[in-house]
C-alpha cells in the first residue's frame, strides 16, 4: 500500500506562559512511502516522529494536510477504519489473557462483513504465531513470556488482520543488545514475507541503517534527508545529519579554505577545489583516516583501543569540537605511543566540508 504525506502539519498548543506560541510537532511533511517499503523515521527524541507516526494512525489529527492510503484520502478516518496494525514500545499486551487471545482479540472486533467464522480466526491467529515464531507458546500468559516473546505477540497481534500499513513505535527500545539485534533481524524478515507497507520509528540510527529501505531523518518536525541509509551516510546533506549518523560519531573540526585548499590548524589537509575561501565546519568519519607517518594531518595521540580485526586511536586536536577523536584504522597499522602523535591522510570521500553558518554541506 503506497502511503502519501501532503504538507502534513502537527501544532500543539503551549503551555508555557512565557512562550505562548504554539508548539510545532510537524512542520509542512512532504513524503511518499511506496508500496511494499520498509522506511524508518529517525532522529532525536522530540523531533515529531512518533507524532508522525501517531498522525498516519488516526491516533491525532493533523492542524493542516492529508494522507492518503493508496487513492483514498484517510485524513478523517477514525484508526480503526484506516487498516492500520499498530506496533507500541511496551507491547501493551492484555495480562489477563493468553498469547492466542492477545492475537485473536482485534479479528474477534471485526463486523459486518469484515466479521470471520472461528475457525478462519484461529487459523488467521495460527498463522501469525508461525510467522514470528511463538506457535508453541500460544496458551501461555504475557507474565510468562520474556520481552522479545512479548514483542513477538505484539506484532502478532498487529499482523493478524494483514493490514495495508504496518506501524512500529521504537518497538525494540525494552530489549536487551541480544534481543534487540534478533528482533530487528525478525521484523525485517516478516515485513518482506508479508511484503506489507511499514513504517518503523526509531532513534537509534544503527537499527535505521540495518534493516530499512529508505530513511527520513527529522529534526524539530522538519525532514532534513531522505535517502537510502548508504546514501544518506555517504552524502549527507548538512551537519546534523552527518552527526546524526554513524558511530562512533563523525569528528568535527573548525577548519578554514585559502586558495582552493582545506586547512585544519596550520595543516593543508585536502585540496577542496571550488570552495569559497573563508570559514568552515568540517567532518571527518572515524573510517577517513588512512596512517601515514608522513601524513599531512597531524594529532596528539592519547591512546589506542584493539578491537579486534581494527583500531580506534583516540587523539585530540585544538580545532576539534569533541572532548576526542576517533580514527578507524587497520590493526596491521604500527602506532607508536611513545612519539605522542600520530600522522594520517585523509580519504575525500569520507570528509565534508559545511558552511559554518547554515551547516549546510559545500563539499
Amino acid at each position: 500500500m503506497k502511503v502519501v504525506l501532503k504538507n502534513l502539519t502537527k501544532r500543539f498548543p503551549s503551555r508555557d506562559k512565557n512562550h505562548p506560541e504554539d508548539v510545532i510537532a510537524v512542520n509542512n511533511f512532504d513524503f511518499t512511502i511506496e508500496d511494499g517499503k520498509l522506511v524508518g523515521l529517525l532522529g532525536p527524541s522530540g523531533c515529531g516522529k512518533s507524532t508522525t507516526l501517531n498522525l498516519i494512525s488516526g491516533l491525532e489529527k493533523p492542524t493542516a494536510g492529508q494522507i492518503f492510503f493508496g487513492e483514498d484520502d484517510v485524513t478523517k478516518l477514525p484508526p480503526e477504519n484506516r487498516g492500520i496494525g499498530l506496533v507500541f514500545q511496551n507491547y501493551a499486551l492484555y495480562p489477563h489473557l493468553t498469547v492466542r487471545q492477545n492475537i485473536l482479540f482485534p479479528l474477534q472486533n471485526l463486523k459486518g462483513k469484515d466479521k470471520m467464522s472461528k475457525p478462519d480466526m484461529e487459523k488467521a491467529a495460527l498463522e501469525a504465531a508461525k510467522l514470528v515464531q511463538i506457535d508453541s507458546l500460544m496458551a501461555r500468559k504475557p507474565s510468562e513470556l520474556s520481552g522479545g516473546q512479548q514483542q513477538r505477540v505484539a506484532i502478532a497481534r498487529a499482523l493478524v488482520k494483514m493490514p495495508r500499513v504496518l506501524l512500529l513505535d521504537e518497538p525494540l527500545s525494552n530489549l536487551d543488545a541480544r534481543l534487540r539485534l534478533q528482533t530487528r533481524e525478525e521484523i525485517r524478515r516478516i515485513q518482506k514475507e508479508t511484503g506489507i507497507t511499514t513504517i518503523f520509528v526509531t532513534h537509534d540510527q544503527e537499527e535505521a541503517m540495518s534493516i530499512c529501505d529508505e530513511l527520513v531523518v527529522m529534526k524539530d518536525g522538519v525532514i532534513h534527508q531522505i535517502g537510502a541509509p548508504q546514501s544518506v551516510y555517504d552524502d549527507p546533506k548538512n551537519l546534523f545529519v552527518a552527526m546524526f549518523l554513524g558511530t562512533p560519531q563523525i569528528n568535527v573540526f573548525d577548519g578554514v579554505v585559502k586558495a582552493g585548499k582545506l586547512y585544519i590548524g596550520e595543516e593543508a589537509v585536502l585540496d577542496v577545489e571550488g570552495v569559497r575561501d573563508g570559514s568552515v565546519s568540517v567532518g571527518i568519519r572515524p573510517e577517513g583516516f588512512k596512517h601515514d607517518e608522513n601524513g599531512a594531518f597531524t594529532l596528539k595521540l592519547e591512546r589506542i583501543e584493539v578491537m579486534g580485526r581494527d583500531i580506534s586511536v583516540i587523539a585530540h586536536h585544538d580545532k576539534c569540537r569533541q572532548a576526542d577523536i576517533r580514527a578507524i584504522i587497520s590493526s596491521e597499522s604500527n602506532i607508536d605511543l611513545g612519539k605522542g602523535t600520530v600522522s594520517f591522510n585523509l580519504n575525500p570521500r569520507k570528509v565534508f566540508v559545511f558552511d559554518d553558518r547554515t551547516d549546510e554541506r559545500l563539499f
